[in-house]
C-alpha cells in the first residue's frame, strides 16, 4: 500500500528477553530499558503487523483518575480498531507513526503527547507517570500489540472528549467499575484488576 501508516513496533523476540508475561505488569517488575530503548525502535507498514505476531506496536494506554473515580468510555462505531468496537474502555491512546519521529529519542514520548491531545481536552492541571505494561497473547489484538500504561492524576474531573470513537464518556467510581469489569475490553482489565489491588493495598 503506498500510503500505509508506519506504526513504531519492537521485535517481539526484545519482548521475550525482557521477561514474557500475560496480563499486566508493574514497572518495577519489567526490564523497561529493553523495551523501551530507542535501539530497538522500528517503523513497520500497519498493514503487515498488524497481522505478524514477529512484531509488538508499543500502544500507549493512558487512564485519568481524579480522586477514586476512572475516566471511561465506550468505543464508538467510527474507532480504527474494528476489533474493539462497542467495548467499554478505561484507556486512551493509539498508535505512534512516523511522524511523531521528531528524533528517535522522542518518538514514543511525542507520540503519547499526541494521543491524549487528539482524544481528549483536559483543561485543568494533572501529572503523569507510567504504571507498567499490558499483554495478552490470547487475542488476535493482543498478539501484536503491547501496552505501556500511564496514569494520569487530574486535579478536577473536566475532560472532554474531541472525537466520537469516545463515547458515553464520563467518570465513575474504581469500585463500580470493577464491579462491571467484563464489559470492558481485556486490556481494561488488566488495568482496573491491578488499580483496584492497589486502591485496596493503600
Amino acid at each position: 500500500m503506498a500510503n500505509d501508516e508506519r506504526v513504531l513496533v519492537i521485535p517481539t523476540e526484545r519482548f521475550h528477553a525482557a521477561g514474557y508475561f500475560v496480563g499486566f505488569r508493574p514497572l518495577s517488575e519489567v526490564n523497561v530499558s529493553v523495551l523501551l530503548d530507542p535501539v530497538g525502535f522500528q517503523f513497520r507498514p500497519r498493514s503487515e503487523v498488524e497481522t505478524d505476531p514477529a512484531f509488538k506496536q508499543l500502544i500507549p494506554y493512558i487512564i485519568l483518575q481524579w480522586g477514586d473515580e476512572v475516566f471511561h468510555y465506550r468505543r464508538g462505531s467510527t474507532a480504527t480498531e474494528k476489533r474493539l468496537q462497542s467495548l467499554r474502555s478505561i484507556g486512551l491512546g493509539g498508535h505512534i507513526s512516523t511522524d511523531d519521529a521528531i528524533a528517535p529519542a522522542d518518538a514514543y514520548r511525542a507520540g503519547m503527547l499526541r494521543e491524549l491531545a487528539e482524544e481528549v481536552e483536559i483543561p485543568c492541571h494533572y501529572t503523569e507517570r507510567c504504571l507498567g505494561f499490558i499483554n495478552d497473547d490470547r487475542t488476535l489484538v493482543g498478539r501484536v500489540h503491547l501496552g505501556v500504561v500511564h496514569l494520569c492524576q487530574l486535579a478536577a474531573p473536566t475532560v472532554l472528549p474531541r472525537e466520537e470513537v469516545i463515547a458515553e464518556a464520563g467518570f465513575a467510581s474504581l469500585l463500580s467499575l470493577w464491579n462491571h469489569r467484563d464489559e470492558f475490553e481485556t486490556w481494561s482489565q488488566f488495568a482496573l484488576d491491578y488499580l483496584r489491588q492497589s486502591s485496596t493495598a493503600a
